[in-house]
């Protein structure tokens, strides 16, 4: 998956952060990652996004769906992964 194709939005101290950050690194997956608390447009996106929240991570795929909070096994669906 070429880097561009998804974009991670969250935060370091984000313990949902840092277990999807885990799961994209072990399976390889490529990603943009974005800190929000460094990206005030970032973070303005998120909260848009997320009817006010500012809720992460906040996942944006190349096909435009958006994932907020996602189980590690609805993220692993939405790779195609086993």
């Amino acid at each position: 998956m070429p880097e561009s194709s998804l974009t991670f939005y969250g935060t370091k101290w984000c313990g949902d952060c840092l277990r999807v950050k885990f799961f994209l690194d072990r399976k390889k997956i490529m990603y943009k990652w974005i800190n929000i608390d460094h990206d005030p447009e970032a973070e303005a996106f998120v909260i848009k996004t997320n009817g006010g929240l500012r809720s992460v991570p906040t996942i944006v795929f190349e096909d435009g769906t958006i994932l907020v909070e996602p189980s590690t096994k609805t993220l692993a669906e939405k790779l195609n992964l086993d």
